[in-house]
């Protein structure tokens, strides 16, 4: 019934898709408007930000409405996320802050029409994908850049970002922010944790493809992505990192494990031994890391674990609708939950986050969501024999498994910068799938 609809608007729009360049050229524009976000992402404000990713959508409802035969496809796993927006909207009628959470609300709203549009776009121009995966890898070179350079000339805190206390002045690192706005290295660090897999996907896409020189300049940008990710002195985005790099042993021993197993195990030595060189020599790096195991003796602990004591409570009181959507409105209801002094924007840990804003069953259908992401992905990189399909579903795959471990200790997943790259990755994702359908 609903593409009904929409193919009788199509013929009403007909006459004028036929005598429009620019209707005719509409996938050019949303190429441009989906990178644009990308790469504007780097040093505009969120509201301008998400300005652009409405032009996104805004084009893409335009394309659908008049491009003749045109039709919208859901996989699975988009099946869910529809029906965790739902549950969302559900939340937010039945808020007790509804203005609050209306803004919050539009953010999601905005991030989730982002994904299907680029899904959408991606769907049906898979030779596109590379050109995303690039672009990416060039906001993560440009932020290493950015983020070396404040490394070497010392920038100052602008807040409180480390607890100094009990440490020599040697074990102070200086923690760098980049330019994402607001300034924070946490993140920043989430941010090199979207990313950095689309800078080896690029780098390994250059070889096969013979553009050698391209290849050695993404290796190089890599290793830099690499050094800057530990500068950001962010400790979840440190596990998630060894995480990334599991991911990739793992995704390349399909391809290098039977020939060259000796070979392939000495580089896995060797890219720890040279983690743990790192952490022995590199003081302010190793008391940093260590401190992610001082429980309670670390402040920054310690407060989220006040933090997650009053989010679960929270969870309690508001488990079937949540409190509603929404930075905002979370620090309003937790007010009235939290111990003295530890104040909190947000849960510290995304599945949280959505369970106490949206309630229980939200956080099932997210779930349900990823899971079958994931299970759709790992199908693809087994059984597909498309060297470039595997490299790019893989970087998608092994960023939304990073972005995800490092939300199990942070809420910077909720920022534009690292919404875009998860929500364009899933649409990666999404759109080899959709073309996958046949040869399985």
């Amino acid at each position: 019934m609903f593409s009904n609809i929409i193919f009788k608007i199509q013929n009403k729009f007909n006459f004028l898709y036929k005598n429009s360049l620019f209707l005719q050229n509409i996938d050019f524009f949303i190429l441009l408007s989906i990178i644009t976000v990308l790469v504007m992402s780097l040093i505009l404000n969120s509201d301008y930000i998400g300005f652009i990713a409405f032009i996104t959508l805004f084009l893409t409802v335009v394309k659908i409405l008049t491009k003749p035969q045109e039709k919208f496809s859901f996989n699975i796993f988009e099946i869910f996320l529809v029906t965790y927006f739902m549950l969302v909207v559900i939340s937010l009628a039945g808020s007790s802050l509804f203005i609050l959470s209306l803004k919050g609300f539009f953010k999601t709203f905005l991030y989730i029409g982002f994904y299907f549009s680029c899904a959408h776009y991606l769907k049906h121009n898979t030779n596109k994908i590379p050109w995303i995966i690039i672009t990416i890898a060039f906001c993560m070179s440009f932020e290493s850049i950015a983020a070396l350079l404040q490394n070497f000339s010392h920038v100052e805190a602008i807040s409180t970002w480390q607890d100094t206390s009990g440490l020599n002045p040697e074990e102070v690192m200086t923690r760098v922010y980049g330019t994402l706005k607001p300034f924070n290295p946490n993140l920043l660090g989430g941010y090199f944790v979207s990313g950095i897999p689309a800078l080896f996907a690029a780098c390994i896409y250059f070889l096969i493809n013979k553009h050698h020189k391209l290849a050695l300049t993404a290796a190089i940008f890599s290793i830099l992505s690499v050094i800057a990710l530990f500068a950001t002195g962010c400790r979840g985005s440190y596990l998630a990192l060894i995480l990334i790099f599991a991911c990739i042993f793992l995704v390349s021993a399909k391809f290098f494990w039977h020939k060259y197993k000796k070979i392939y195990l000495s580089l896995a030595g060797c890219a720890i031994g040279l983690f743990t060189s790192a952490l022995i020599f590199v003081t302010s790096l190793r008391a940093r890391f260590l401190s992610i195991f001082a429980m309670r003796q670390d402040s920054s602990n310690s407060f989220r674990f006040n933090v997650y004591q009053s989010s679960l409570q929270m969870l309690k009181d508001n488990w079937i609708l949540g409190i509603g959507v929404g930075n905002r409105n979370f620090r309003e209801i937790y007010g009235l939950y939290m111990k003295t002094g530890f104040d909190a924007l947000s849960a510290y840990n995304i599945f949280l986050e959505i369970a106490v804003e949206s309630g229980i069953f939200a956080l099932i259908a997210f779930l349900g969501f990823l899971i079958t992401l994931i299970k759709d992905a790992v199908k693809i990189i087994l059984k597909s024999t498309e060297h470039e399909k595997i490299i790019f579903v893989s970087a998608a795959l092994i960023s939304i498994l990073a972005v995800m471990f490092h939300g199990l200790v942070d809420t910077v997943f909720f920022r534009p910068q690292i919404q875009f790259v998860f929500w364009c990755m899933t649409a990666v994702i999404s759109a080899e799938v959709f073309t996958s359908k046949t040869d399985f």
